[in-house]
This record gives C-alpha cells, structure tokens and sequence, in this order.
C-alpha cells in the first residue's frame, strides 16, 4: 500500500518548508510517495506578476534548480525513506474573477510550460512530457479564499485534455466532482505542517512514479482520510463509505465512483 500526497508545495513558491523539510516531514510519517508541485504563475497577468514579486512561483531562472532539488531528495527519500518524491509543479492562472482562474498540476512533467498559454495547450503540453495535467481544486473549496471555477464550468469541453480532477482539498470532500464520473485524484494542497489532515490517496502498486500515474489513469486506487496531527509519525488513515444523503464522509474502494 502507498499513501500518497500528490499536490504539495515548497518555500520555492508559498510553502513554508524546504524540499528537504518536505521529504524529512512525509518520509517520518510513512508515506510511500509526495509529489512536489510549487505553483508556476503568468508572467503577463496583473496577479501573476505580484507572485512574481513576492516570489511565490516557480521562474523560468529557477526552474532547473528546483528540479534538481528535487531529483536530489528524490534520491535521498527512496534510500532514507523508501518514498518515492515525483516532480511536478501547479500552473497557475489567477484572475480577479473565480469563473476565470484554474489551477492545474502538472504531475511528473520536468519540463517548463508557460502559464500565459491557453488552457487547453497547456494542458497538451504536459501531457507531451508523459506527465498528467489534474484539475486542482475545481470547485468551491469552502473555504473564504481565491477559488478556481474555470475548468469545473467547462468539464464537459475539457474532460479529454485532463487526466484526474481532485475530489477532495485538504479535509474538504467535493461530492459534487465524486458523483460528476470524472477520474479522481484526492490531495491535500499542502502548504504548512497542520494541513497534513487531509484526505490522500492510496495506491496498490509498485512503489514506481510510472505505476503511480498508470494507477490514476486506470482509477485503481482508493482515498482515505489521514488524520494524523503534524507531529504523528505513525501514519492514522480512517476509511469511510460514502452516504450520498449526508453521513459520514467517505472512503471511495478501488473503481467505485458511484455513490453507495
């Protein structure tokens, strides 16, 4: 079994570990794989541009950095950990109107795209890296912060350009992207210690970057809630059934995405 945290950002962007601290803080706790996707933002948008100045994006200067520093604890969290550490980055197109912002995490691509392209060449793009493009956060995530519609209002149009969408953000399940029949991915977008209660997914596959993303394409793999606090080492995973009418939150088994 890989417990597996697939949208997890760095002090390269808006996180406030390092790499390093990263792979030390999930590597301690058990977790089989994480995926480092700090947020690459436009250049030519008004709020592309404050992230710019705040340095809270990935850069075309220090793009190859970063991606060496994560190859580098890669190796590190596999020897130390037996954890696999996947490259990635969350394009990230902010717009003052929710309707108009989408997030999209480009899973195991290594190469630089610009988030100044359209969405769906973006998404093109990563694919071509025999990376996935997954919808991030597609929908209300309830919570009083910048929300991202844009690619939520148009699934239909853009089901066959993205690989996975996120069910759940952080502790937040979306019943409304469960019951949609999209392919699903469940994340914390983390970004400090006390965000690690979240739901996960868990694979059941070899312990490959390779294997992990053929077992989101082909949805064989479950969610779980880890409910561990940030100073756990041992990992606290507590599976529920989905009740579609209010309940309990849920535990979705290996391809079963309907409703119980």
């Amino acid at each position: 079994m890989i417990i597996a945290d697939l949208h997890v950002h760095s002090n390269y962007s808006d996180g406030q570990l390092s790499i390093s601290e990263l792979t030390d803080f999930y590597g301690s706790r058990g977790f089989g794989a994480i995926a480092i996707t700090d947020h690459l933002c436009e250049r030519q948008s008004f709020l592309g541009r404050a992230a710019q100045y705040l340095k809270y994006t990935l850069t075309e200067e220090n793009f190859d950095q970063y991606m060496h520093e994560i190859e580098v604890e890669g190796r590190r969290a596999w020897n130390q950990y037996r954890m696999k550490v996947i490259p990635g980055y969350e394009i990230t197109k902010n717009s003052i109107s929710n309707s108009r912002s989408a997030h999209i995490v480009a899973l195991n691509a290594r190469k630089f795209v610009s988030a100044d392209r359209d969405v769906v060449d973006i998404c093109r793009q990563i694919r071509a890296q025999d990376a996935l493009a997954i919808a991030a956060h597609p929908v209300s995530t309830r919570k009083f912060e910048k929300q991202t519609y844009f690619l939520w209002d148009r699934r239909r149009e853009l089901r066959h350009e993205l690989d996975a969408w996120e069910v759940a953000s952080g502790p937040v399940l979306f019943e409304e992207v469960l019951a949609s029949g999209l392919p699903l991915v469940a994340s914390s977008d983390f970004h400090r210690p006390g965000q690690i209660r979240a739901w996960k997914t868990v694979f059941n596959c070899r312990p490959e970057t390779g294997a992990i993303l053929q077992s989101i394409l082909s949805q064989d793999l479950s969610f779980q809630f880890y409910a561990g606090d940030c100073s756990s080492d041992v990992p606290d995973l507590r599976p529920y059934q989905i009740h579609p009418y209010g309940g309990a939150p849920g535990f979705v088994a290996k391809g079963q995405y309907q409703l119980a």
